[in-house]
């Protein structure tokens, strides 16, 4: 365990509401490239939603008539009328963090207002619970590229049923393929998401208008009076039809968690102009067949075309799976990278795959735990309907959190009165509460799975921030006082020679003296003409402006040649401790640096178990087995690897 930037305890700017990462004008290509990327999960979801409802197989199944069919399409509706577009387009995409959204981006809100407000106890339990959340979202980047990739393959049934046999081989192959070329990044091939998604959209909402010309009568569960009498008169059933309905809001969560690479406008255009109509044409549709024929319950998305149609849309399909898999591929490295650099998880090894675009990474160990995980979902479930079983939890669950997140911080951050926060917040609550207890009756059936991978993933990140914190205790007592170790330097207590050149020391913070400084000074007896201490902080804003990315202290000598340099990094930028040191004037680090041919100096820490009661005896095997998989410093900081000495010890935990 080597050096690694921690959170700041400095305080950022302030949310403002309705602020995002949009502009004023919002181009037409910004709109084009959010279609690719956004709304490729919530864009998919018309494959396998209504044929999930009304699965024979179901083990609470929903009957099939006129009436719960009427029933089912409205509530799908008005699902995604009342979820998607007024919780996530009209409320949370106004809170932000710098421009940046997502679970991470509320979680960052609230700590920033625990330190202004440290008595705020719900605050720091809400935090907690949005790490929950985004623990949940890991599991749907799992879950994601499984049952959309299958249920586009299973077209092929309605191409030739014998081809049945082929669709686990096929989506195998194709979901290898994605895993293998996320290395090389997907900025190519993002170029081309855009018009793929648009063609998606239109030809889905074709074949929607397609089948309504046949049953117009269809267009009546636009009527909210549907999904109302639906629920009130025929609660017994459509309980448990709410556990296949939340399929129609699968990707929701990823509106908002790209609001900073697209911004809000771009998001909710593209919503209200293309994808919405789109959804709500293929849903009546697809209703309006049923209707027609209750045999095409079996695969009503794909029946909507003429057989010459099927295989076409099969393959498009596949393509728009594709893209949503990638997308939600993205956002598991974007959401783990965060949380590494806030200091729920070790520090991982991030590539930048683009020179341009701040979003495109990727996360080696992020990326394998992904791909064996989703090959097990596909072997072991062998079918989009028995996924769905489990899909539903993961987003319910992050929907839920998100919401209440979001009251809270407009409570509390923006004064939104109470009156108003419980009138706005009861009815959403309520009804993500009927979703979360529908999809509780699938626990025995699959539902378990995502709550496991959200429980694991959280007891990690939750172990891995208590063992830092003891971690950070043991390290501060063993390096001492920097300003005691400064002060015996230049009283001249410590036996010293002063060598030409420039040594920069990675540090924790500026309380504690660096180990591998103290080593140089008390085992080889000497330091450097220009030493720089370097603290690294992550601050929970995405990014930070050049003119505050570094701070310096002379530690009370400004004549000794040694400075402290607190340098600051926002949770989205990769950090680059060189780049940031040239920004540096000579008079405020006591002279000019030579960072051409400086040396780094890096503490490597070797963690052992030990007896004091820090932790339970599981936990500390956990963090222990957690430290294997940190990632090089001289790489996650941007050090050159030729001049950089790494120093050990260890510490017990």
């Amino acid at each position: 365990m080597t050096d690694q930037q921690t959170p700041s305890t400095g305080e950022s700017p302030e949310a403002v509401p309705g602020h995002s990462a949009a502009h004023d004008t919002v181009k037409l290509a910004v709109i084009v490239g959010a279609l690719g990327v956004v709304f490729g999960d919530i864009g998919t979801s018309p494959i396998y939603t209504l044929q999930t409802v009304f699965n024979p197989g179901d083990p609470h199944p929903v009957p099939l008539s006129d009436h719960n069919v009427y029933g089912v399409v409205s509530l799908i509706f008005w699902s995604v009328m009342i979820i998607v577009t007024v919780t996530y387009i009209l409320l949370l995409m106004r809170a932000d963090n710098d421009g940046e959204g997502g679970v991470m981006a509320l979680i960052t809100l609230l700590r920033k207002w625990r330190r202004t407000h440290p008595g705020r106890r719900a605050a720091a339990a809400l935090a907690t619970v949005g790490l929950f959340g985004a623990s949940l979202f890991f599991g749907d980047g799992m879950i994601t590229p499984a049952i959309s990739v299958l249920s586009a393959v299973e077209g092929l049934k309605t191409v030739q049923p014998s081809l049945g046999e082929y669709v686990i081989p096929i989506t195998a192959v194709i979901i290898v393929g994605l895993f293998m070329v996320q290395r090389r990044g997907t900025e190519s091939i993002g170029r081309a998401f855009g018009p793929v998604m648009i063609v998606w959209f239109a030809v889905i909402g074709a074949a929607g208008i397609g089948g309504i010309l046949e049953h117009g009568a269809i267009l009546k569960a636009l009527s909210p009076t549907y999904a109302i009498s639906f629920l009130a008169g025929h609660f017994h059933i459509a309980f448990f039809a709410l556990a296949a309905v939340v399929l129609s809001i699968t990707g929701a969560e990823a509106l908002y968690a790209d609001m900073g690479h697209f911004g809000r406008k771009a998001i909710s255009r593209g919503w209200l102009f293309l994808v919405l109509p789109a959804l709500t044409l293929s849903y009546l549709g697809q209703g309006a067949l049923i209707l027609k024929d209750h045999a095409n319950i079996s695969s009503p998305f794909f029946l909507l075309v003429p057989s010459w149609g099927r295989l076409p849309l099969v393959l498009l399909a596949t393509a728009a799976t594709v893209i949503a898999s990638q997308a939600v591929i993205t956002g598991a490295y974007s959401v783990m990278a965060q949380a590494a650099r806030l200091g729920y998880l070790p520090r991982l090894r991030v590539t930048h795959t683009s020179a341009t675009t701040i979003g495109q990474i990727y996360v080696p160990f992020v990326n394998w735990l992904l791909f064996v995980s989703v090959l097990t979902l596909i072997f072991a479930f062998r079918s989009s309907a028995a996924l769905a079983y489990a899909y539903g939890m993961t987003v319910t669950g992050t929907i839920t959190i998100t919401t209440l997140l979001f009251f809270y911080v407009a409570h509390y951050r923006w004064k939104v009165p109470r009156w108003l926060i419980v009138a706005g917040a009861a009815p959403l609550l309520l009804i993500d509460g009927l979703f979360i207890a529908a999809n509780l009756t699938k626990l025995l059936h699959g539902a378990w799975l995502p709550l496991l991978i959200a429980l694991t993933s959280f007891t990690v990140m939750t172990t891995w921030q208590r063992g830092r914190e003891v971690v950070t205790r043991e390290r501060e007592r063993a390096e001492g006082s920097l300003q005691e170790f400064i002060d015996e330097l230049s009283s001249g207590k410590l036996p010293v020679r002063t060598v030409p050149g420039t040594a920069i020391f990675l540090n924790r913070g500026g309380v504690s003296a660096p180990l591998a400084l103290r080593a140089n000074v008390e085992h080889n007896e000497v330091r450097h003409e220009h030493v720089v201490i370097v603290a690294i902080d992550t601050e929970p804003v995405p990014r930070v402006a050049e003119e505050n990315r570094v701070t310096v202290n002379d530690l009370g000598y400004g004549d000794d040649g040694i400075t402290h340099v607190t340098i600051k990094f926002g949770y989205m930028e990769r950090p680059d401790v060189p780049a940031a040191l040239a920004l540096l004037d000579p008079s405020e680090s006591e002279g000019p640096l030579d960072l051409e041919r400086a040396s780094y100096f890096l503490s490597k820490i070797e963690l052992r178990r030990g007896k004091a009661p820090t932790m339970a005896g599981w936990r500390k095997q956990l963090f222990l087995a957690t430290a294997h998989i940190t990632s090089d410093a001289a790489e996650a900081f941007s050090l050159p690897r030729d001049r950089t000495v790494i120093i050990g010890s260890h510490i017990e935990v």
